[in-house]
Order: structure tokens, then C-alpha cells, then sequence
């Protein structure tokens, strides 16, 4: 009996996904649940697993770009019941190799320095996905050198590039002779644009040409809010299983902000605004494929912990590529932390339809003028950008303000005051 393996539905504005890696080679056996091909929307990535134990039949080439629903594969669950069969085998492998040794030992002796390099790279190419075999065999590489960054630390097509490219960026061997050395060529890598970087390349194009966007910037004192977190993050975690970090501060904050300034929390529609009487935060998380924005819905419901376990859990299947359309949809405002990457001051973009996005950065000491006297704080600069179609710039700075202000005074968040 064979089971199709499908494209599944991952949305209804989705029709059509690439197969952007297999895990298992054409005939290798899966066991149910097992992951076996991982597709690529322009919104998400995921990785879909086999509904049968048995043998994998791939139908379709990674790369391949198909309809959602299409079969790309099946699994022929007659071939578990041979498992057992082909498992005795496995033992007998290194006996091939050992009555081939004796031959080859005597050869061995005049030509050592060949056998060595040549034995590794095959050893490990049992393993490797078809796509990373074909590029290792092709450039005669050794996986064993090349750290994988895949599920499970698997070695991926990307790993064995960006291996390629930093040893074409390495220096030439100090022995060649510069003057007699050819000219060195300039390498380039090309390689097609994945569904989700031309839907971030779309969707950041459009916010520019279809909003007046506009940023407003100011500065946050994190010594309170950092004191309190210090203080108790460890009862916190022991309590609810989760760290206590800066973003659901700010998230509260945001909700507080938005409840005073509805504009910031509406859309315009066609010659409508539309003002939501909901609080859908979206959270900016970068990911190996790019950016993306999963959404924490009536974050205005959620306690500290559960806002932090929202994005624990968003993470966990942004690298598990778990994360499903519907974990994208609905956001009404955004918030984006490059202070996670080091930045200092930057100008986040609108995600459209939404009408602002709040850019957290990097907490440095500074000096800041107290009570007419310079002291040493944790600074933070905060940027907000909005549409000015909707929001006024009055509306936009009081709003900033007022998250300064609840985040400067955290108890004002627990009071809500």
C-alpha cells in the first residue's frame, strides 16, 4: 500500500509552495511523524512529516515549485514490514571493506597521503541530503570540515556555500610569488530569491509607495524597569517557566497606549478607517529565511508571563519551521527589536495595513541631566513610525510618550494609571 505525500494547506491566500528540501534520499526508509520535506510560501516555512513508517518514493525535485495539494512523494508502508530483513545487513558493512583492505594496504604503503582524504568525505556522504551530496561531490569537499546549521544540525545546500565563499575570501598562500600570481577572478554566488524575501522585498516596497510614513523618535530610562527585572527573575522562572525579559513590558505598555490613541490601532480601507476594538501585537522575529511578524492575539488579555511564553513559543517554531499562516494574520500593531543585533538607532518600516510600529534598540549607558545633575543611566531609544494618512503627529508623539512613561514607572503597567 503507498500513502501520498502532499503539499498541505497552509492558508487560503496560498496556492502554491516550493519543495525546498528533502531530509531523506528516494528509497531511504521514514518512520511516521518523521519530518521528510520541508516547502517554502512567501509567508512561511515548514517542514512536513511522513503519515506512514515505510519506503519514500520522491516523486518531485527539490526546488520544484507546485501547487498546494499536489503529490510530491509516497510512502510504500509494505516496505516496513521488510525493515527487520534489512537491518542484519547493516553489520555486514564493514566486512566489504575489510577483505577489500588487504589488497589496498600494500598499495596503501607507496601512496599514503591519497587513501586518507579520499575515505572521509565518503563515509559521511551517506547522510547528507541529495542536493548538499551532489554540491560536496562537485567541489570535492569534506562534509566533516563544513558545520551544519539545519534541523538537528543537519548540513545544508547554504552551509556548504557559505563554506565555498570563506574559502574564496581566505588569503592566498603566502609561498606564491605575487608579480608571477594570475589575476584573481571575482567570485560571485547567484541564487533565486526564496517566496518569503520577494514577499518581505513587496511588502517593503508597498509600504513606502502606499503610506505617508512618518518616525517620531524619543529615549527611555530602563533603570527601574531593569532593577525590578533583576530583582525578580528568578522567582519569576521558578514560578511560571519562563524568563522575564523586556518585551512584555513594553507590550503592556503598547496596549495601554493604543487604548488611549485608537488611531494608532485602525487601518484605512479603501476611504474607510477602520478602528480595531482588539489588541493583536505583532512581534518581529528574524529568522534563517528572513523576517517575520507572528502575531500575539488580545495581548491586553495576556498576564507578563503568558506574553513572554507567547514569544518563547513563536521562536521555538520559527526554528523548528513549525510557524503556520494563520500565527501571521490579524496583527494590528507591531513592535521590532533591533537592540537584539546591537543597533542603536534606527527607522522601522510599516507593515501594512497596520498604521504603526514601535523600534526598540540596544540599552547603552549614558550620560543624562537628573534634578539639574549628569548621572550615568541605561538608555534606550525608542523610534515610532506611523502613517500619517491616519495618525496625527500630535497623536503619534503622545503616544511614544506614553509608553516612556509606563516603562519608566513600570508600577503605573500593574496600577494601570
Amino acid at each position: 500500500m503507498k500513502v501520498e505525500l502532499t503539499v498541505p494547506n497552509v492558508g487560503e491566500s496560498v496556492s502554491e509552495a516550493v519543495l525546498a528540501q528533502w531530509f531523506k534520499l528516494d528509497g531511504d526508509r521514514v518512520e511516521a511523524d518523521e519530518p521528510v520535506f520541508v516547502i517554502e510560501t512567501d509567508k512561511v516555512t515548514l517542514e512536513v512529516k511522513s503519515p506512514a513508517s515505510g519506503r519514500l518514493s520522491i516523486l518531485v525535485k527539490e526546488g520544484e515549485t507546485v501547487p498546494i495539494g499536489a503529490v510530491v512523494g509516497a510512502i510504500d508502508t509494505e516496505g516496513a514490514a521488510a525493515a527487520p530483513e534489512a537491518g542484519p545487513p547493516a553489520p555486514a558493512a564493514p566486512e566489504k571493506p575489510r577483505k577489500e583492505a588487504a589488497p589496498e594496504a600494500a598499495e596503501t604503503k607507496a601512496q599514503p597521503p591519497p587513501a586518507a582524504p579520499a575515505s572521509a568525505p565518503l563515509a559521511d556522504e551517506s547522510a547528507l541530503l541529495p542536493s548538499v551530496r551532489r554540491l560536496i561531490a562537485e567541489k570535492g569537499l569534506d562534509p566533516a570540515q563544513i558545520p551544519g546549521t539545519g534541523p538537528e544540525g543537519r548540513l545544508t545546500k547554504g552551509d556548504v556555500l557559505l563554506y565555498l565563499e570563506s574559502l574564496a575570501a581566505a588569503p592566498p598562500a603566502p609561498a606564491a610569488p605575487p608579480a608571477a600570481a594570475p589575476a584573481p577572478e571575482e567570485a560571485v554566488t547567484r541564487k533565486p530569491m526564496s517566496p518569503i524575501r520577494k514577499r518581505i522585498a513587496e511588502r517593503l516596497l508597498a509600504a513606502k509607495r502606499d503610506t505617508a510614513m512618518l518616525t517620531t523618535f524619543n529615549e527611555i530610562d530602563m533603570g527601574r524597569v531593569t532593577a525590578i527585572r533583576d530583582e525578580h527573575k528568578d522567582a519569576f522562572q521558578k514560578l511560571h517557566g519562563v524568563r522575564l525579559g523586556f518585551m512584555s513590558f513594553f507590550v503592556k505598555a503598547v496596549v495601554a497606549a493604543l487604548k488611549e490613541a485608537p488611531d494608532m490601532n485602525g487601518a484605512i480601507e479603501n476611504n474607510e478607517i477602520v478602528h480595531h476594538h482588539y489588541y493583536h501585537v505583532g512581534m518581529a522575529i528574524g529568522a534563517e529565511k528572513g523576517l517575520v511578524v507572528p502575531v500575539i492575539r488580545h495581548a491586553d488579555r495576556l498576564t507578563f508571563a503568558g506574553i513572554e511564553a507567547a514569544v518563547v513559543e513563536f521562536v521555538k517554531k520559527i526554528k523548528e519551521n513549525r510557524l503556520a499562516l494563520a500565527d501571521l494574520e490579524g496583527g494590528t500593531f507591531s513592535i521590532t527589536n533591533g537592540g537584539v543585533y546591537g543597533s542603536l538607532f534606527s527607522t522601522p518600516i510599516l507593515n501594512p495595513p497596520q498604521s504603526g510600529i514601535l523600534g526598540l534598540h540596544k540599552i547603552e549607558d549614558r550620560p543624562v541631566a537628573i534634578a539639574g545633575q549628569v548621572v550615568i543611566r541605561p538608555m534606550m531609544y525608542v523610534a515610532l513610525s506611523y502613517d500619517h494618512r491616519i495618525v496625527d503627529g500630535k497623536t503619534a508623539v503622545t503616544f511614544l510618550r506614553r509608553i516612556k512613561e509606563l516603562v519608566e514607572n513600570p508600577e503605573r503597567l500593574l496600577l494601570e494609571v
